[in-house]
Order: structure tokens, then sequence, then C-alpha cells
């Protein structure tokens, strides 16, 4: 029978709650939802290894297990939420696949190509790049913005993006798949998310282009604009106020959870997605950004 989507997932108002960044799925009200009891692989990535930055909570979790659960080895890349990190890494290894914790701060160049490397070293081959790692902190005045948080966001964000994409590209072989997480706000930014808004634009662009740069090479660039979804980014980014009433203003009344997201991901990894490519792939509950 199908399913309402409407009332598939809790819809706001939710508890008032707050954490420090980076956050915790553990300690979110209620928790975020994953995949684990609904995804159902079909053994689309059989043999292929990805690299997920952001892959221990939110978006990046729900892309680990089901690129797993289709068959795939994840190299899960995160800041330092150790115990997140775990947790994602059990989901991939309970579908039978191999996983790799790598912990560190993708705002670093020489962490962005250490990923890569260790990825080569352990596996051989790097298939999928999902760049997913992001930061957020929501501000009411310009002059609450620091020079330092906004070189963060873009290191973070963006630079990490290009130095990643640029230590992968040598191993990248013909059908590999690069997908760069954007975001709906990319198209309508949110004054109080003004340095967050802006890298999600700056990525969208960014991926159309390499998109053009590297199809002679057989490797396809898309990117997936999310809505407003449930993930450690909301109680860490946003006012606790804010958080009650999170995910109110999409058509479909609530946010969207990371297991909703798994699937356009999965598809654009896919050999089902060959002719897609500078593509930006929105998930957003019916939000009209056009």
């Amino acid at each position: 029978m199908a399913i309402d989507p409407r009332t598939r997932y809790p819809q706001p108002p939710f508890e008032q709650q707050g954490q420090d960044a980076p956050g915790s799925s553990a300690r979110m009200k209620p928790e975020p939802d994953y995949g684990a009891d609904s995804y159902k692989g079909a053994a689309r990535l059989t043999g292929r290894v990805a690299l997920i930055t952001g892959g221990d909570s939110g978006i990046g979790r729900a892309v680990a297990l089901a690129f797993a659960r289709e068959g795939a080895d994840v190299v899960i890349s995160y800041l330092d939420e150790e115990e997140d990190a775990e947790a994602a890494a059990q989901d991939v290894e309970q579908a039978g696949r191999q996983a790799l914790k790598v912990p560190g701060d993708i705002g670093d160049p020489q962490h962005c190509r250490a990923l890569v490397t260790k990825t080569m070293d352990r596996f051989g081959q790097l298939d999928i790049l999902v760049n997913n790692g992001a930061f957020q902190a929501t501000h009411d005045s310009l002059d609450d913005i620091s020079d330092e948080e906004w070189e963060r966001t873009f290191r973070t964000n963006v630079h990490s993006q290009f130095y990643i994409t640029k230590a992968a590209a040598p191993h990248l072989k013909p059908g590999a798949s690069i997908i760069n997480t954007s975001s709906v706000n990319s198209k309508h930014p949110i004054k109080s998310l003004l340095a967050y808004s802006a890298t999600k634009a700056a990525i969208a662009n960014l991926t159309i282009g390499l998109a053009q740069l590297l199809v002679d090479k057989g490797i396809r660039v898309n990117a997936v604009l999310p809505g407003p979804i449930w993930t450690p980014f909301i109680p860490t980014g946003m006012d606790p106020e804010q958080v009650k009433s999170f995910g109110s203003q999409s058509p479909m009344g609530r946010p969207g959870q990371p297991a909703e997201l798994a699937a356009a991901y999965v598809y654009l990894a896919s050999d089902d997605a060959s002719y897609t490519t500078g593509t930006l792939l929105p998930v957003h509950g019916g939000m009209a950004i056009y």
C-alpha cells in the first residue's frame, strides 16, 4: 500500500532543543531516520568504492547505508564525531561491506588529499565521490558573522570539494560519479544563513562547471539540492525556538528525513544515470525554487 508522504514522518512542532556543533543524532528528538528499516538494496553499486564526506550523520549517513546495501564499500569522512561515525560504520558492515573511518577537517587541503590517499591505500580504487560535509551557523545581523566563521564556511563547504575532487580525479575511471550536496538555498538564500546559502550557490555552479570539465573522461558530476532535512545541523545551527517549527515551510508541512534523500544519491551514483551529468536534483518536499 502506498504511503502518504505528508504523514510518513514526524511533523512540527518538535521539542525545543539545541546542541553544540557538530552535534549528535542520538540526542535529537526525534532521532533522524537513516533508512535502517526501510532501504532495500538491489545490487546497483556492487564492487564499487565510495568516499563520503560528512558520512557519519545526516544525509551522509543515510547515503552510506544505502550505498552499502547496494554493494559498495564506503569510506566515512567526518570531523570528530566518533560515536556517530562508529554507528555509520556499523550500518555499512551490517550490510556485509567494508567501512573505513577517517576523521579530520576537510577545510584543510592536506587532509582532503589524505582522504583520497587513504581510500586508495585501503581499497585500490575509487568509483564514487560524495562531497557532502558542510558547516552552517545562523545569524540575524551581518555584524555577527566573523571573518573566521565566513572563511570557515567557505573552506568547509566549497574549498574542500575542489581539493578532494582534484585529488580524486586521477583515480576515477570512466563511469565514475561525483555527487555534490548543494541546497534549495542555492536558489532561494535565507538571510539568517548568508554564508551557508552563498556556499551552496557556489557548489551548484561548481557542479555544472566540473561536469563539463570531466565529461571527456567519462566522469559524471551532479548535485542534490535538499530542502529542510532533519539532521544534526538543525539543533546545532539554528536557534532552539526555530527548531520547534523546522520544516513547516515545506508544502509537505514537515522536514524531510535523511532516508528520503538516499535514493537520489544511489540513482546518480549508478549506471541508471549514465546520461545524467551537470544536473541539479532537488529533493525538497515541493518547495518552489525556480
